[in-house]
């Protein structure tokens, strides 16, 4: 293996500010283009989606659980998909094995659930085996089809506005490689991460970074937000 050369610790320290030039450039393009995915226009969704769900039929708004905004990620488990009945498919389960702490997301408004063709008790039964706790559906109509993932992998977000539901993104083949954590999930959704320095439209909800964040058995009881716990461990006001 030809490997690049072995240099002085300056010589190291130069080649990485150099890199880093490179990466902060990158890191403002992804901010770019995350701020053109929130002023993406909304295409309203006018027809019924059947569920099947641990606790029974449900549609498209239940999935939502309450909350603002959806991300929903077709996997593929189900008869004919290599690994059935004991696995989902090797490429759904790692995005499965990529999924941060839920707590997060929920406190941003938004839900994540998956949604697959196979029957419930053995959606339950594969996710006690991998340790998954991601809310898991089984399609029962049309959604895949009219949402691009009846034959591959995607990943669809949504917002409502009361009862009325609204389609807002979609990304799949390599660009859900990207997803998983908290950041990513917000960042494909009409809102964002609803923190204050992101370019949203004007009287989009946005909080200050750091003070809505918390460790997630923390959200919606009385702990303090993160920026006041900061500031105690700093000695600061």
């Amino acid at each position: 293996m030809e490997t690049p050369p072995v240099v002085s610790q300056q010589e190291w320290e130069s080649a990485r500010q150099e890199l880093l030039v490179e990466e902060k450039r990158l890191t403002r393009a992804r901010d770019e283009l995350a701020a053109k995915r929130r002023r993406m226009p909304w295409l309203a969704v006018e027809k019924e989606y059947e569920f099947e769900g641990p606790e029974g039929k449900a549609g498209l708004l239940d999935l939502f659980e309450d909350r603002r905004q959806l991300v929903v990620y077709r996997a593929f488990f189900e008869p004919g998909v290599f690994g059935w009945p004991d696995h989902a498919c090797r490429g759904c389960s790692m995005v499965a094995d990529h999924v941060g702490h839920l707590a997060h997301l929920n406190a941003r408004d938004t839900t994540l659930v998956f949604v697959s063709r196979a029957p419930q008790p053995d959606i339950e039964r594969v996710k006690a085996r991998m340790g998954w706790t991601i809310p898991w559906y089984t399609i029962a109509g049309d959604f895949d089809v009219d949402f691009g993932v009846d034959e591959w992998h995607g990943t669809n977000a949504f917002i409502r506005d009361g009862d009325r539901v609204f389609r807002t993104y979609f990304v799949n083949n390599r660009g859900d490689e990207a997803l998983g954590s908290t950041w990513s999930y917000l960042d494909m959704t009409a809102l964002g991460r609803q923190e204050t320095w992101e370019d949203s439209p004007e009287g989009y909800p946005q909080t200050p970074p750091y003070e809505w964040w918390n460790w997630h058995d923390g959200y919606g009881d009385e702990a303090e937000p993160a920026r006041e716990r900061l500031a105690k461990t700093r000695g600061t006001d």
